[in-house]
């Protein structure tokens, strides 16, 4: 939901970048390339922190307006313990944070730029105790602090210009259909999701250290991660999927446990 909100208010027509890369002036392709010591890699950034920030707002705003909140106090206890003590570990003021409890069923918990994080009741639910809690806000709070939304949406334009390039140069030709479909595969598998799937290692990475931080047990990432395994009715493939598969997110964080346990990591 919130990335189509996002989208639709940045995203250029077809048209317009194409005029602008024969101009040489699509300012949102500007070079925003990066070097981030923490995640150890380079970032390519079109949209700062605070600018993807800005075009959450309203999305957020009408999540709100969409979606039922609760106030009830078996969810919002809860939330109130946790999201603090977590958001603090990682670096932040929790004062200038947004934490609501939305009223579903969904296992679900997300998180918006400017520091808006939503839980499900659902998710909630299943979760045995507050380190479990701190699994999951951690792991939101780390895709903020680390501007994934941003990277993902620079990612995402980048291969759309690419595509757009690409189909006015085989316009005309009898395959073009053909060809243009192959190659939005290509950038899907080649350039879209492998990323989806770094930014979700990354945020069990150093969610995992944010709730060591404030003081949860970390084993319970295992336990946790485990649970919402046994109940899938099935996954794809890891190469089609956006998120990790299964095994590749314990074994992480089985290795990142091990690391804080040995006091290498804080």
């Amino acid at each position: 939901m919130k990335l189509k909100l996002i989208d639709r208010t940045v995203t250029m027509s077809r048209r317009e970048v194409v005029r602008g890369l024969a101009m040489g002036s699509v300012v949102v392709l500007a070079p925003g390339c990066t070097y981030n010591e923490e995640l150890g890699r380079s970032q390519l950034l079109f949209v700062s922190s605070g600018q993807m920030a800005q075009l959450a707002a309203s999305a957020w705003s009408d999540l709100k307006k969409q979606e039922k909140i609760t106030n009830d106090p078996k969810y919002t206890r809860r939330m109130a313990r946790v999201a603090p003590r977590v958001i603090a570990a990682s670096g932040n003021d929790p004062s200038k944070w947004e934490v609501q409890v939305f009223d579903s069923k969904a296992l679900n918990a997300f998180a918006l730029p400017g520091g808006k994080i939503g839980f499900y009741t659902g998710i909630l639910d299943i979760m045995d105790n507050d380190d479990q809690i701190a699994v999951v806000m951690g792991h939101e709070v780390a895709h903020v602090n680390y501007n994934h939304s941003g990277e993902r949406y620079s990612q995402s334009t980048l291969a759309q210009t690419g595509l757009t390039v690409a189909q006015v140069a085989v316009s005309g030709s009898r395959y073009q259909n053909q060809i243009m479909g192959v190659l939005g595969m290509g950038a899907t598998l080649g350039v879209i999701l492998p990323y989806s799937r770094r930014h979700e290692l990354e945020a069990d990475k150093f969610g995992l250290r944010y709730m060591h931080r404030a003081g949860y047990d970390v084993d319970q990432a295992i336990v946790f991660w485990n649970k919402m395994a046994s109940m899938k009715s099935g996954a794809p493939p890891e190469i089609l999927s956006t998120h990790p598969s299964d095994a590749t997110r314990i074994a992480q964080l089985q290795r990142e446990i091990a690391l804080i346990r040995q006091g290498q990591v804080s």
